[in-house]
Formats: C-alpha cells, structure tokens, sequence
C-alpha cells in the first residue's frame, strides 16, 4: 500500500473524494501485481514451449542474425557498397598482375645481362629459344666446326653428329662409346605400328 499525502498545490478534495482514489489505486497497484504473475508465467510456458521444440537462445540469435544480415544485404546501400568493392578488387587485381608481369621481366633482363656479360655475348640479352639459334648462320658455323674438330681428334672417321658431339664430350671417358640411335623414318614407323 503507497500513503498518500496531500500536496498544496493540488485543489482540496472532499474526505469522500479522497477515499475513493485510495481504492482506485489499491485495485490499479493489484491488477499491476496480478499482470506481472501472470506475464511471468506465460514466459515460464513459453521457454518451455521453446524448448520442448529444440529452439535454444543460441538457435533464436543465429536466426536473428540470420535475418538481419539479410535485411542489410537486400539493403541498396549494401548493394552499391559490394559493387563499389568488387569493381576496386578487380583493378587492384588487374594492377597487381601488371605490376608482377614487370617485375618478372625487369628480373629476366637483369639475368640476362649478368649472363651476358659473364659470357661476353651481348646478343643473349633478347634470348631466343633454342631452335630458332639452331637456325642462325653463327650456330651452324659453330656446329659444322664443333664437328671438323670431332673428325680430326677421333681415330675413325664418324657421320655423327652435333648431338653426338655433345653427348660424348659430356662422358669425361672417351674410351667410352655413345652408341648412335637409329633416326625414325616413315617406312620404319610404319612397320612398328601397323594400322
């Protein structure tokens, strides 16, 4: 129960008056008391209502969560936002790869040239592959002196050739014979796979 006491600015009320909204505020202060019971038990039944279904805080704030997130990615803001970011990831991508592709060739020349100035040979900066060099006239020139070099130091006369240079100029041996394979023709490849 709450007493009451008359404040002076408030106008006078007759003793009936009075008592009167006494009994008004016990009856407001106890329908108060009987609401709060009875909103305490509903959310007593409604937890174990919850959790006869399995649904845990933990499974209700996932879904929460769940929901909001999609609220915010439905949202335009969020839309124009992944846009902005996907459009700024592709260029740094774009950029990045350039940016690699001219550091690879900025290291290649480096290469290049210590190996080029190692060897004295100035045309190995802008290598070539090695078949299109097979075809250069300073590489044939080199090859047909490679091979008149094999043909004065070995005893018999060899049809070899600048393979074979190579191959039996890598045996430190040269007792030891590399033994020559037959080349492929049309007609033997043909009688080794018939059709």
């Amino acid at each position: 129960m709450t007493s009451v006491t008359v404040s002076p600015s408030i106008p006078t009320l007759t003793e009936e008056e009075q008592e009167e909204l006494r009994g008004e505020l016990l009856r407001v202060e106890d329908e108060i008391l009987t609401l709060s019971q009875v909103l305490a038990t509903k959310e007593n039944q409604l937890a174990d209502i919850k959790r006869k279904l399995g649904i845990t805080p933990l499974n209700e704030l996932k879904q929460n969560l769940s929901k909001s997130w999609q609220e915010v990615t439905t949202s335009t803001a969020y839309k124009k936002t992944s846009e902005g970011l996907s459009v700024a990831s592709q260029k740094t991508t774009a950029a990045l790869n350039i940016m690699g592709s001219a550091i690879s060739r900025k290291f290649e020349d480096v290469r290049l040239q210590s190996i080029s100035s190692s060897f004295g040979i100035r045309s190995l900066q802008h290598s070539a592959s090695m078949p299109v060099m097979r075809n250069t006239p300073t590489f044939k020139s080199f090859e047909e002196k490679v091979e008149n070099l094999k043909v004065k130091m070995s005893p018999t006369v060899s049809q070899g050739d600048f393979g074979d240079v190579l191959t039996s100029t890598a045996t430190s041996d040269p007792s030891v014979v590399v033994e020559k394979q037959p080349e492929a023709t049309p007609i033997a490849i043909q009688e080794e796979h018939p059709q």
